[in-house]
C-alpha cells in the first residue's frame, strides 16, 4: 500500500476554482486500478497548540494506492492529464510525499 501526501499551492484568491476543477476530476481517480482513497483537503483551525499556521491558498489530497506502480499508471492517464492542463495558469506549485506504512 503507498499513500500519498500532495501538497498544492494554488494563486492567491484560486482555491475555490481549482477545487471545482479537481472535484470534477475525482470520481475519474477513484475509478482507476488501484485506488483506495482520493480526497481533497483544506486547512481547518483546530485550536491545537502545534498545529501550523492555516494556509488559504493550499489543497492537501490524501490519497491511498494499491501499489506504487498503480500511482505510477494514474499519473499518466488522459484524465489526469487533462486535468494538469487545466490548472497549469492557477497552480503555483506541487509537492509530493510518496508513503508506505511503517
Amino acid at each position: 500500500m503507498i499513500h500519498v501526501i500532495a501538497t498544492i499551492k494554488v494563486k492567491p484568491g484560486m482555491r475555490e476554482t481549482y477545487l471545482g476543477i479537481l472535484k470534477a476530476n475525482v470520481p475519474n481517480v477513484l475509478a482507476e486500478k488501484g485506488c483506495i482513497a482520493y480526497v481533497p483537503t483544506v486547512d481547518v483551525e483546530s485550536g491545537i497548540p502545534v498545529q501550523v499556521d492555516l494556509r488559504p491558498d493550499v489543497v492537501t489530497l490524501v490519497e491511498t494506492w494499491e501499489s506504487l506502480a498503480d500511482l505510477q499508471t494514474h499519473l499518466k492517464t488522459p484524465h489526469m492529464l487533462n486535468y494538469r492542463e487545466k490548472v497549469k495558469d492557477i497552480v503555483k506549485n506541487i509537492s509530493l510525499h510518496v508513503l508506505t506504512p511503517a
